[in-house]
């Protein structure tokens, strides 16, 4: 049994055809959701031409679920793929993270700063 597979759907907060959303357990800010596959995906390579698709569905999904409970004024929107990537579960996810001025001190160089001396350009 994969880890997605024992999150109960009561704490699903929406679904497309291939995905499911829940909140982040260790949410980097107030709102964080995944988009999860339903099915065993490993990452995102993993995913068919019909389920990437869908992706775009369920982070729109995402993006107004946060929109109408919280007032974020940008995202990350990210995936994790290969343990040299970062990815600890394997089993596709795609985070959506909201993001609010004030939130880090310089927030310039975006995800470039999972290698923190790529961060400034």
């Amino acid at each position: 049994m994969s880890v997605f597979q024992a999150i109960d759907q009561d704490n699903w907060i929406g679904q497309t055809k291939y995905f499911f959303l829940i909140y982040d357990n260790y949410p980097v800010s107030p709102g964080h959701i995944l988009a999860i596959s339903k099915e065993k995906k490993l990452d995102y390579f993993d995913l068919s031409e019909d389920e990437i698709e869908d992706l775009h569905k369920a982070i729109l999904l995402a993006r107004k679920t946060i929109d109408s409970e919280k007032n974020p004024d940008g995202y990350n929107i990210g995936m994790n793929c290969g343990e040299a990537a970062g990815q600890s579960v394997m089993h596709f996810h795609c985070h959506i993270i909201p993001r609010y001025f004030g939130d880090m001190d310089n927030p310039k160089g975006g995800i470039r700063y999972c290698i923190p001396e790529k961060g400034l350009y």
